[in-house]
């Protein structure tokens, strides 16, 4: 077993040994928020985020995000080398720290706009446009891409895609450790049904040592993920971080020696953040949605889930109804 200090002192040198992951229709703005005040250290990413909808469509609004997210980065789906560096510019005009590109959607419609996935089968596509992103903002680009595609699943595919895309500048992997299915399965089966095979990311990590390589998919037991810690640089938690938040604070704690907030203090601090973007116009159940999940297990989880799902829809709904909810998880607020 790796030493004690060896994971704290992984976690001072880069910001990827924890990372949440770009989740569709989750990691908007307000989720971003919450789980900054879960943990202090934890790298965000954006929703995935199509180049040619930065590139055409409303950029300003797509981009917007709080000065306390960082370190954030911004998840862009394409192929097209223009659009990919314009969305670089954007996103160093903007301030993110990073952007990620997406080699591992398999839903349909993106593979019709050639990206996700389906760019497995094209590195040098992702080696362009690794190559012509780097030369128009001084920001780390990263991919995030599956362990293979259909029968393109023997180690060797995966070895030459990172190699040819590590050729062109990228140093940062973040691998979701199953195959992807292009035909056959929904995205949802995607995440579940091909089986996990996290020793294809430790061999990578032990064929490319100079490469950042970052763990993905199905984590959510605190002692499995530090294991994982001992064979890779960093992890990244999907579902579990958006269905339980209260685990990012556990993982912070258990990772950086950091005092754990309670979820009342996390809940106070988002209500605060609720007031302001109520006043901006921001409909209550869109904030809400997000804290559905922070009593997870927790007596009054149910009752508190409800009063928000059903409540906060309501024509003028506002906080009032959060302090609803509040009082059927009173017990859970100091834990």
């Amino acid at each position: 077993m790796t030493a004690p200090g060896t994971a704290m002192n992984r976690a001072a040198a880069h910001p990827h040994i924890l990372c949440v992951a770009p989740m569709m229709n989750c990691t908007d703005r307000h989720y971003r928020y919450l789980a900054r005040l879960l943990s202090k250290h934890c790298l965000l990413y954006t929703e995935m985020m199509a180049a040619g909808a930065l590139v055409h469509g409303e950029h300003e609004r797509l981009l917007e995000f709080d000065s306390s997210e960082h370190p954030l980065a911004l998840q862009v789906g394409g192929s097209h080398v223009p659009d990919m560096q314009r969305c670089t510019e954007y996103a160093a005009e903007y301030g993110y720290d990073e952007v990620n590109i997406n080699v591992g959607c398999p839903s349909n419609r993106v593979q019709a706009g050639r990206f996700g996935a389906c760019l497995m089968l094209e590195p040098d596509t992702v080696a362009d446009c690794v190559r012509a992103m780097k030369t128009v903002a001084p920001l780390r680009i990263s991919v995030k891409t599956r362990i293979g595609v259909d029968d393109h699943d023997r180690y060797e595919d995966l070895h030459h895609f990172i190699s040819t895309v590590a050729a062109a500048g990228c140093s940062i992997f973040i691998m979701h450790a199953r195959k992807a299915f292009l035909s056959g399965l929904s995205p949802k089966q995607n995440r579940s049904v091909p089986p996990l095979r996290p020793e294809f990311v430790y061999r990578l990590k032990q064929d490319f040592p100079d490469l950042r390589i970052v763990l993905n998919g199905g984590l959510s037991d605190e002692a499995e993920i530090l294991q994982h810690l001992e064979h890779v640089d960093g992890v990244m938690i999907g579902r579990e971080a958006y269905e339980n938040p209260y685990f990012l604070a556990r993982l912070d704690a258990a990772l950086f020696h950091t005092r754990m907030p309670s979820r009342g203090e996390v809940l106070d601090a988002y209500k605060g953040y609720a007031r302001r973007q109520l006043d901006a116009g921001v409909p209550l159940a869109t904030l809400c949605r997000h804290l559905s999940g922070l009593f997870h297990s927790m007596p009054g989880a149910k009752a508190w889930r409800r009063v928000l799902n059903e409540s906060s829809g309501e024509r003028d709904a506002g906080l009032e109804t959060i302090y609803m909810a509040e009082q059927f998880v009173t017990g859970g607020l100091h834990d």
